[in-house]
């Protein structure tokens, strides 16, 4: 059962529950539910790599919102990607779902991914993970409470390792904010790339 209470806490408190967590979502084409593997927290308006680091904005009004709803986001001009609230309404704070398993309704994922040569790549990574889920952009704001969605935590916190976050420039890609959290053992875990600065080309 979901406990909207458990996500009013931070973040960086929150994404160690979601491992282990059951996501299911349903679409026309059916449903497919995953097993979340990795997670990264971002803390709002004190994370320099948060989205929210600047203040409120358009791109970010759902992370302002109630906990426990989905904020998605258009990343590289090519992907979507998906993350939970968390904390009171009016604070900025969201998990990004890096990498899962897929448990249930394989078929569909596969179809959904069909470039994945293993299943333990089908939602390994945040973008894999939308597309086997079948989440779009325009699930922006929807309630994990209710369909076509739902989301069961694990019954007790599962070990955990920790890290430095996938990607993200400057000091919020540093050991200093290591909130990227993941099962060890799990094939679905992506592979962690830090950040790499674009070249500027001489003019």
């Amino acid at each position: 059962m979901f406990d909207r209470n458990l996500f009013i806490a931070p973040s960086v408190e929150v994404a160690p529950m979601l491992l282990g967590a059951v996501l299911s979502h349903r679409t026309s084409e059916g449903t497919v539910t995953v097993r979340l593997t990795e997670v990264e927290a971002y803390l709002g308006e004190a994370d320099p790599g948060s989205h929210a680091f600047r203040g409120p904005g358009k791109r970010n009004a759902v992370m302002y919102g109630e906990p426990g709803h989905l904020y998605t986001y258009f990343t590289y001009g090519m992907h979507v990607c998906a993350n939970v609230t968390c904390s009171p309404a009016g604070t900025a704070s969201a998990v990004l779902l890096r990498g899962a398993e897929v448990v249930d309704g394989i078929e569909l994922a596969r179809d959904r991914r069909h470039t994945s040569k293993r299943d333990a790549d089908l939602a390994s990574g945040p973008a894999r993970l939308v597309v086997a889920l079948g989440i779009t952009l325009d699930d922006g704001g929807a309630d994990l409470v209710a369909p076509p969605f739902e989301l069961t935590l694990p019954a007790h916190p599962l070990p955990f390792a920790t890290g430095p976050r996938t990607g993200v420039s400057g000091v919020g890609g540093s050991a200093e904010y290591a909130w990227r959290f993941w099962l060890p053992g799990e094939r679905s875990v992506s592979v962690y790339r830090a950040h790499v600065p674009k070249k500027r080309v001489a003019r």
